[in-house]
């Protein structure tokens, strides 16, 4: 653990004398959020999540990626604003229902681990919105990604949205344009899309999410010809016509607890796990540009991760006196 802590002071101590403020403004918002929004009401926070984050990956090198995929989820379904941790209760359907996230979203129990921390340390101060985003960073920086300025001041929702959950996170099977579709709507645009998807460094995904590229990918019988024929063979061993929905797969099988550009250059092996992967390669002009451009140069691939990351974090979130500050993630705070 303590290495692993070691490696995110470092990364963090780099930017956290930056002589300008990262204030940004928040897409669909009228508020701004500020990286030096707890400097005085809770001084130690981003450490105490630091901590956490750490001790966590020493036990499972799995969860970092977890904890990157609830961001995004949670963002991309009425902002970043922590709808994707509530549990159901009374008027309130849990998005851990919605197809995207059952037997597939994890690390709740560790953002309550954190909450709780905080809660000692400042009750009642840090929003679980902003533990999900500072985690994310964490998780990058932790796993040898960049580290950026985490824009801060989100409040949480009192409501979640199954729907949204279930329609506006792309899907593994979704086509180019409606992924980019989905992207545009969160004020997201192609680079956001391409230099996103290289978070599929790291974590792991179901047979169920990729199978129909093995067998049936067209509806007439044939694999997916835009995948590797010879990796194909080696993940129908594990992975068969039916059952193993649940059998994990590394979604970079070069470097899977890596964050590196290992993912763009699988791509351009036609070894992209997911068909939302691959057809960033294989469907746009443009986007197969960046996937090159990526794959040749991780430093220009980590510096829009970083941006795109930080505009992510932006969607809509809820600031001032909208929402409130949770005190346990999981439910609002009136169901006490």
């Amino acid at each position: 653990m303590a290495k692993s802590l070691n490696i995110l002071i470092a990364a963090l101590s780099l930017i956290a004398f930056s002589p300008f403020c990262l204030c940004s403004k928040a897409y669909g918002s009228g508020g701004y959020l500020f990286p030096q929004f707890y400097d005085h009401s809770c001084p130690k926070a981003q450490e105490i999540v630091q901590s956490i984050v750490a001790k966590a990956f020493e036990h499972d090198p799995r969860m970092p990626a977890s904890l990157l995929r609830l961001h995004f989820h949670d963002c991309f379904v009425k902002g970043c604003d922590a709808s994707i941790l509530l549990d159901s209760s009374g008027t309130i359907i849990s998005e851990k229902r919605s197809n995207p996230n059952r037997n597939s979203a994890r690390g709740f129990e560790l953002i309550e681990e954190i909450k709780h921390a905080l809660e000692q340390e400042c009750p009642e101060t840090v929003s679980c919105a902003d533990i999900l985003a500072l985690a994310a960073r964490d998780s990058t920086v932790i796993t040898g990604g960049p580290s950026w300025e985490v824009p801060l001041g989100r409040r949480d929702s009192r409501g979640a949205s199954l729907s949204g959950s279930n329609n506006d996170i792309p899907a593994p099977n979704n086509t180019f344009q409606t992924i980019l579709t989905k992207f545009k709507r969160q004020g997201l645009d192609l680079v956001d899309l391409v230099s996103l998807s290289g978070s599929h460094t790291i974590g792991n995904s179901r047979c169920t999410s990729f199978r129909q590229r093995l067998y049936n990918q067209s509806g007439n019988g044939k694999p997916d010809l835009t995948l590797s024929q010879y990796y194909a063979t080696l993940l129908r061993q594990r992975c068969p016509r039916s059952g193993g929905d649940q059998n994990l797969f590394f979604l970079d099988f070069a470097t899977p607890f890596k964050f590196d550009n290992h993912y763009f250059k699988n791509l351009i092996m036609y070894k992209g796990l997911l068909s939302s992967d691959e057809i960033l390669f294989t469907k746009n002009r443009e986007s197969k540009e960046l996937v090159k451009l990526y794959a040749e140069n991780q430093e220009a691939f980590f510096e829009q991760f970083a941006k795109s990351m930080v505009k992510m974090g932006n969607i809509s979130p809820l600031t001032g006196a909208k929402g409130e500050i949770r005190r346990i993630c999981r439910r609002v705070n009136h169901a006490y």
